[in-house]
């Protein structure tokens, strides 16, 4: 007997019809709802790199960066406007002038931008400037906040709470879906654990990703800065996520972030040439899968398959 309140997987199709798999067996065993915000596509087989500031802090700080990003390969800019911090001495974020400001340096450097949303009287605002509204992990549960994200029209990036199991946050999915908006990506961000604080901020839950994969045909992020909370760590958690079958990474970066560090979680931000290696860690995958493909085609001439990508020649 459970407990009351209690769901499991077998409950998805009561739980959340719109969204799970078996409810709509259109997309059969392994297809994916393809999301689109501004010019970039998630779920359509290519990763897509977000990166920017943890915060927008100034016109400088965030166009520096969107141009950075741009050149490393990003595809989309984040940036926070509202920030929501333990402590409310701590920064809050520039409020509408941030958004000015990242809707502006994306503008510039031909970035749509995501950011997020944290209390329903904004949502018309910050939907005026954004291409993607985020729901923090902070949020995920706050259902008002859903709805009205879900009448919006835009796309929305869902991030997991730090304490959610994969119910709970597929029924929050459900809230925006029922708005009539089923452009959502889910974002994995870590969970809290006995890990927390001793060598990484939460703990990147990738045994997650192909468990969403079975139950939903969202497409699915990982948020590598805030599951470990160390620069250090980022690179290799991005390649994981990668590998288990993220459809994306939502990155923070900085410039200098150990001599000029950000006013917001500047221990996780990686450099633009951190973000470069990781963005070709994805292109270099896509040419190894596009050239084994080829290869494995016994009816394609051999002047017609793909060269072998240098990641797969032999070092000697």
């Amino acid at each position: 007997m459970k407990p009351a309140g209690q769901i499991d997987t077998e409950s998805l199709l009561r739980v959340c019809p719109a969204v799970s798999r078996p409810a709509n067996p259109g997309y059969g065993a392994a297809g994916r709802l393809t999301v689109t915000a501004g010019s970039v596509s998630f779920g359509a087989g290519q990763p897509a790199v977000i990166a920017g500031p943890c915060a927008v802090e100034s016109w400088e700080q965030t166009l520096s960066l969107a141009q950075a990003a741009r050149a490393a390969g990003a595809r989309m800019l984040r940036g926070g406007a509202y920030k929501p911090r333990t402590s409310p001495h701590d920064f809050q974020g520039l409020g509408e002038e941030g958004l000015r400001i990242l809707h502006a340096a994306g503008q510039a450097v031909g970035l749509p931008v995501v950011t997020e949303v944290m209390d329903v009287r904004l949502v018309e605002t910050v939907a005026q400037y954004a291409d993607m509204l985020q729901i923090g992990s902070r949020s995920m549960q706050n259902f008002p906040l859903l709805v009205e994200a879900g009448r919006s029209g835009k796309p929305v990036l869902l991030k997991r709470g730090m304490a959610a199991t994969l119910c709970e946050w597929l029924g929050a999915a459900e809230y925006i879906a029922l708005q009539g908006n089923l452009q959502i990506v889910l974002c994995e961000r870590g969970i809290r654990s006995f890990a927390a604080g001793e060598y990484s901020r939460f703990t990147l839950d990738l045994n997650a990703v192909p468990a969403l994969r079975e139950a939903t045909f969202l497409p699915v992020i990982a948020d590598p800065s805030h599951a470990t909370g160390l620069a250090a760590r980022v690179e290799s958690a991005s390649r994981a996520a990668l590998a288990s079958g993220c459809d994306g990474l939502l990155i923070e970066i900085a410039l200098q972030p150990e001599t000029c560090p950000p006013r917001c979680d500047a221990l996780q931000a990686i450099t633009p040439e951190t973000l470069r290696r990781i963005v070709r860690f994805i292109e270099t995958r896509r040419e190894s899968m596009d050239w084994l493909a080829g290869s494995a085609c016994p009816s394609a001439p051999d002047a017609e398959r793909s060269p072998r990508p240098r990641s797969l020649e032999s070092s000697s």
